[in-house]
């Protein structure tokens, strides 16, 4: 027992370089939160659902994290800061971190069965602070989610998402064979690239309409010219 705690401090202190040991990450509230959910989803296993809410809100009262006893997570979980939702049919898997402002929220369903509703978290996600993973989607392993995105699509394996609403961007293969990317957002842009050939498609059509008008101008000014001659003509 103490040594899988050990790891999973040792494990903290990997993606979090502002501890010094680990007696400092057994104070982090996101440490707490998820012990308070092992015990909240061992007594919701067992259909103990009022001791479970109880632990769950005892929980949420201390660390600003809510849990649902129901949630399924796997090992390593870590949520840096709080102010975290989880939803109950929600399904974590192992060395996912999660910032803070993060729901990983539900659909309400039309026929009032609760059912399936929560996103599935593969191995390895990073999801940025204020992000909103809604519905039971799916985020495929080693994804990363930006901060404040909005995503309502599977994700695929690797893919980084930003926006509102979430669409996915390339980056750099050096940045996706990294274990961890704080934030799940690497530091440079990750899309400057499109945004100057944005910019430069703008410039190129602005340069073409001001061509455009240019040659309008000119054929309308020989229009005109030929029109003068002609009434000159008939004149004499």
């Amino acid at each position: 027992m103490f040594d899988r705690l050990k790891s999973y401090l040792d494990s903290v202190r990997e993606r979090d370089p502002a501890p010094r040991s680990r007696w400092e990450v057994l104070l982090y509230p996101g440490v707490w939160a998820l012990g308070f959910h092992r015990l909240a989803h061992w007594l919701f296993d067992a259909k103990l659902y009022f001791l479970a809410r109880f632990v769950n809100h005892t929980g949420r009262f201390l660390t600003a994290i809510d849990i649902h006893p129901g949630a399924t997570i796997g090992k390593n979980f870590f949520i840096d800061h709080g102010f975290t939702v989880i939803g109950e049919t929600a399904e974590i898997g192992d060395n996912v971190t999660i910032y803070q402002c993060v729901t990983l929220g539900g659909t309400n369903p039309t026929n009032g069965i609760g059912g399936k509703r929560h996103p599935t978290i593969c191995d390895n996600v990073i999801i940025g602070s204020g992000a909103q993973v809604i519905g039971p989607i799916n985020v495929g392993k080693r994804a990363r989610i930006g901060a404040n995105a909005v995503v309502t699509d599977d994700v695929p394996e690797g893919a980084t998402m930003i926006g509102l609403k979430a669409r996915s961007t390339l980056v750099p293969a050096e940045e996706w064979i990294r274990e961890f990317i704080p934030y799940g957002t690497p530091c440079d842009d990750p899309c400057k690239d499109s945004e100057a050939v944005g910019r430069d498609c703008v410039e190129k059509l602005e340069t073409e309409l001001a061509s455009l008008r240019a040659e309008m101008n000119e054929l309308r000014a020989l229009s005109e010219g030929r029109e003068v001659t002609k009434r000159s003509g008939t004149d004499s």
